[in-house]
């Protein structure tokens, strides 16, 4: 099934997440409380809510998306591209013009989106925030009454489960035991929200977020037994 995919039908993306606010202090009496009572298991007695809100940004109702960034495949005769671009800024901007993306371009019912554990965090994250935002949902991302098999979701880390629930990989190591060449990165996740609240350089966060969308697919292209990308291959638009 997966040799069959039109790989021009599909946008390969990412997320780059922050808390809501810089500092836990900074949220308001409620929302510290309801932080502190959604986070209580993961917490246990290691952390204070205070201590744990650097991790505020994976979860959607209390950190914001501050880049999306999007590849697609261009073929032309016996030549391919590989082509990239980011939204990135104040985060109902990006919402839009992603969603609008969506609209104009991975609409139909070929279209397909794929991410690296995408089904937990990407597509459900992005959803949530749009409607936080009140941004009407586009139809790829709308699963309300879709059978699993009518879900346009791909997801690279799903893809290499097969089948065991339990088992989790990073997409850094995923590129690692399949032979991906790494590509030159001078930060990692956790670095982000730092980046972005205390070196406000938005820059190299989004550089950040385009690398993954690349080694997902290249990650993909692996799955399929094919040429990975080279760099001539590879166009930032």
């Amino acid at each position: 099934m997966l040799y069959k995919l039109n790989l021009e039908h599909i946008l390969f993306l990412d997320i780059e997440t922050v808390p809501l606010q810089q500092h836990f202090n900074d949220l308001d009496e409620a929302a510290q409380l309801l932080w502190e009572q959604k986070t209580q298991y993961q917490r246990k007695d290691e952390y204070t809510p205070e201590e744990f809100y650097d991790r505020a940004g994976i979860w959607a109702e209390f950190g914001k998306i501050v880049c999306i960034s999007v590849g697609y495949f261009v073929h032309k005769g016996d030549s391919r591209n590989f082509r990239v671009t980011s939204f990135h800024g104040n985060e109902t901007k990006i919402l839009k013009e992603f969603k609008q993306l969506l609209q104009d371009h991975f609409s139909q019912v070929k279209h397909l989106l794929c991410a690296h554990n995408g089904k937990e965090f990407d597509f459900p994250y992005i959803a949530r925030r749009m409607i936080i935002n009140g941004i009407n949902l586009p139809y790829k991302l709308d699963l309300f009454g879709k059978k699993p098999w009518e879900v346009p979701h791909l997801d690279t880390m799903e893809l290499w489960k097969f089948g065991d629930y339990k088992h989790y990989t990073s997409l850094k190591l995923l590129a690692y035991v399949l032979g991906i060449p790494s590509p030159k990165e001078d930060m990692e996740g956790s670095m982000v929200k730092d980046v972005f609240y205390k070196d406000n350089d938005l820059d190299r966060i989004v550089s950040y977020c385009e690398l993954d969308v690349v080694t997902t697919a290249q990650v993909f292209l692996r799955l399929r037994n094919e040429e990975l990308l080279t760099d001539d291959e590879i166009k930032k638009v």
